[in-house]
């Protein structure tokens, strides 16, 4: 048994639900659908979700919600008209969707996660029924009856253990299954959703549920590549990673994974294959639990923009017992997560998003660290990158983290901060933002254009 999960791309258009079809048909063993909401069918367009999002603020603003609401569903009666359905699926989507308005509107939370939701849950029923039309077996499943069942925490749900004993009971449906991704419900009945791609994570519990033999995630490349393709023109594809490597780099920057979304099948071993629903034949990338790293000790580089660092210095810090988590305390006060804590004897620096010190709080944030840590110093260093290598053969291979200095020296690049976790799975460097491209550019060109035995020397 198969899990078969398409994103937004893969599910916005009618063209694209034949080719869901074709994809479905051409494997027996893919017996479970997980959709997402229709995303972009061009690049200027607006995905049903932020569609769905724009309806919500009209509603609780009190204005009229009339346009957007016709907005969505004629998105929706353009993939019904496309596939030549009967129009009472439109009336039936119009009548869910007034439905939830009606039900919620005075809960601003319960109303944004149920009306999210009924983007994704409208267009699993679309495609069952689409896929009905064709003579096939297939049967729309609410999560609810599957058995998805998450913690009451809206926009930020967390699966539940007793999940996984519901979704094996869907082992012994005969159907072609198509399931919604991105929500399920609380033990109190509530619509709650995931995180905003949340629809990865849908698919990767129900993998891990039916115990699949494989997760197939389809989206619109071939495979993931090892490097952001609008820094290095034409990088090479990864054809196998590991889980950790996976959610390192997801974590760190990497948009075509969800980067909650492998937990589910790590536990069972489950293989997750990244697939192209418009070249389905192209063999992706392949995650499983362990790869060879003889040929490719660095699986790939992440990097993302809009960081910031507090650094803080104070002597004989490190003989201050308690020190550390009191400078997380004020952190955790202020309601600021944070990504990497690099430090030295007598200095510490807290890496996070620069969005997260707006109105007020870098100032707060400062001189509670003044006052309350009695420091010698304190400041916040804004125009930070981040670049994350990450491969599980670093650790068996002489000179990775040489190659990456001498690509930073080679480039120019002034390195602001050096960090490798404790998992030895990844190194992090800090550059300024205006070097960011040259820098993984001249680090793709060490690690990856460069012959094999040159990493190993």
């Amino acid at each position: 048994m198969k899990v078969a999960k398409f994103g937004g791309s893969s599910v916005a258009s009618a063209e694209k639900f034949m080719k869901v079809a074709d994809i479905v048909m051409a494997d027996q063993e893919r017996r479970i659908v997980v959709v997402s909401a229709p995303g972009k069918r061009f690049k200027d367009d607006i995905k049903m979700t932020d569609l769905l999002i724009a309806l919500t603020s009209q509603i609780l603003t009190g204005n009229s919600y009339a346009e957007e609401f016709k907005a969505i569903i004629v998105r929706y009666k353009e993939i019904a008209d496309g596939l030549k359905l009967k129009s009472y699926i439109c009336d039936e989507i119009a009548e869910n969707l007034q439905d939830i308005i009606d039900t919620y509107k005075e809960d601003a939370n319960r109303l944004l996660d149920s009306v999210k939701a009924s983007g994704e849950d409208n267009n699993a029923r679309l495609m069952a029924f689409y896929l009905q039309s064709l003579g096939l077996k297939a049967q729309y499943v609410n999560p609810k009856e599957a058995g998805i069942f998450v913690t009451d925490e809206p926009g930020n749900a967390q699966v539940l253990e007793q999940s996984y004993r519901e979704l094996a009971n869907l082992r012994e449906r005969e159907e072609i299954l198509v399931i919604p991704g991105f929500f399920g419900y609380s033990e109190q009945g509530n619509i709650v959703t995931f995180p905003r791609g949340g629809s990865d994570i849908t698919g990767s519990i129900v993998a891990a549920g039916v115990k699949a033999t494989m997760y197939e995630n389809f989206t619109d490349v071939d495979s993931i590549v090892c490097v952001n393709p609008t820094i290095v023109e034409k990088p090479k594809d990864i054809k196998e990673i590991t889980y950790r490597e996976m959610r390192e780099l997801s974590y760190a920057g990497f948009s075509v994974f969800h980067d909650e979304a492998l937990h589910p099948v790590v536990s069972q071993k489950i293989p997750v294959c990244v697939k192209n629903t418009n070249n389905p034949q192209a063999p992706g990338t392949l995650i499983v639990a362990e790869r060879d790293y003889s040929k490719q000790q660095v699986a790939g580089i992440a990097s993302d923009e809009g960081f910031c660092s507090i650094y803080v210095s104070k002597y004989l810090m490190n003989r201050e017992i308690g020190f550390g988590r009191r400078l997380l305390q004020i952190l955790e006060d202020e309601q600021i997560s944070y990504e990497h804590t690099p430090s030295g004897i007598d200095d510490m620096s807290i890496i996070l998003r620069k969005c997260q010190l707006t109105n007020g709080k870098e100032e707060r944030v400062l001189e509670r660290i003044q006052k309350e840590l009695n420091v010698d110093d304190v400041k916040v260093q804004y125009g930070l990158a981040l670049i994350m290598v990450v491969g599980e053969g670093m650790t068996s291979s002489v000179g990775v983290a040489a190659k990456a200095t001498n690509a930073f020296s080679e480039a120019g690049v002034n390195l602001e901060l050096i960090n490798q976790g404790s998992s030895e799975v990844s190194m992090m460097f800090g550059v300024k933002e205006t070097e960011l491209d040259k820098a993984v550019q001249s680090l793709y060109q060490a690690y990856f254009e460069q012959p094999v035995s040159a990493l190993t020397l």
